[in-house]
């Protein structure tokens, strides 16, 4: 990684569909303050937006700053990004965000210089220059969260493909006759791993009458699960849920050990919401890819959680600001 001659802070946002980070960033990488708000995705762009914008004023603003002392603003944002013109073309997380120029918009509204990139490949970038990748030159992130999403490091270089839209490895078709995805395809990896996938089984099998201990932890309301509720259930002994999360995790090794197959990584990263269950997603998905990818590149890669949780996505979108992302 090249060393950086500013030493000013760096502005970033994190835009996903649950919620909106935006953080004051050294050149090295360290979060110096940061504000969360949610998404709230459903109201609209405009206000997404506005909250995004309302954001920045706030972390500034607490840092005794004003926009006029930043020269540029990093975006990484959920869907498939068209980089070189800073447009959302699609992002199926974020309902109406289609062909959005999140560049123009943005600089117009601050005066500054924006950089946007996908989340799932800042993310790569960030643990790759910031985390648990650094020093590998070949690695894959994937993000388990709402959705899943991925990001490509090939010979030290972000992979972003002719349109900027590579890594959507949630989208992948792991089963021909699975569910429609909010992508309009079937049976995609995101609709049968995912922090929501596992939320959703749990809500049907209560629906349908089984007996868990997750809608006690969920206050007897089946609209309140949530993966890391399902999660905690799993830990107290509750068999469903460790059914729900172990379905989930063998779902993720097979779309893992296509990747494995693909790209021959010496390293997957396994960041978002779902990576915080630890061994309990990632012993099955391990064991998938081991039984599943090619003997040789299967023992090659490391399948390891993320080093900077839920900083990768605001540190990577820093780095690409920098420069620091290469091209291939």
């Amino acid at each position: 990684m090249a060393e950086s001659t500013r030493q000013n802070p760096l502005l970033a946002t994190d835009l996903g569909g649950t919620k909106i980070a935006t953080a004051l960033v050294s050149p090295e990488g360290e979060i110096l303050c940061q504000e969360h708000v949610p998404t709230l995705a459903e109201e609209g762009v405009d206000a997404v937006i506005s909250r995004m914008l309302a954001a920045t004023d706030s972390v500034v603003g607490r840092a005794d700053l004003s926009l006029s002392s930043f020269t540029s603003i990093a975006i990484a944002a959920a869907g498939a990004i068209d980089s070189k013109k800073g447009i959302v073309t699609a992002s199926p997380n974020l309902p109406g965000w289609r062909d959005i120029h999140l560049k123009e918009i943005i600089e117009t509204a601050t005066g500054l210089d924006t950089f946007v990139i996908n989340d799932a490949s800042a993310a790569a970038l960030g643990e790759h220059c910031f985390g648990a990748g650094r020093g590998v030159n070949n690695l894959i992130y994937v993000t388990v969260s709402t959705g899943i999403g991925g990001g490509i490091i090939i010979d030290g270089k972000l992979y972003s493909g002719v349109s900027g839209s590579a890594g959507e490895v949630g989208h992948m078709t792991i089963d021909v006759n699975g569910p429609r995805c909010n992508c309009g395809n079937i049976g995609c990896l995101e609709l049968l791993a995912s922090g929501r996938a596992v939320a959703r089984e749990a809500q049907r099998l209560i629906a349908q009458g089984a007996r868990t201990r997750i809608i006690q932890l969920a206050e007897g309301e089946p609209q309140n699960i949530t993966a890391k509720i399902v999660a905690a259930a799993a830990q107290e002994g509750d068999n469903l849920a460790s059914e729900i999360i172990s379905r989930a995790a063998t779902y993720l090794g097979m779309g893992l050990a296509n990747l494995v197959n693909i790209f021959n990584p010496e390293m997957i990263i396994i960041g978002g919401g779902m990576a915080k269950m630890g061994d309990m997603l990632l012993d099955t998905a391990r064991k998938v890819v081991a039984e599943r990818a090619f003997q040789l590149p299967a023992q090659r890669v490391r399948i390891v959680p993320s080093q900077l949780g839920d900083n990768a996505a605001v540190l990577g979108a820093v780095a690409f600001g920098q420069g620091l992302a290469g091209s291939l």
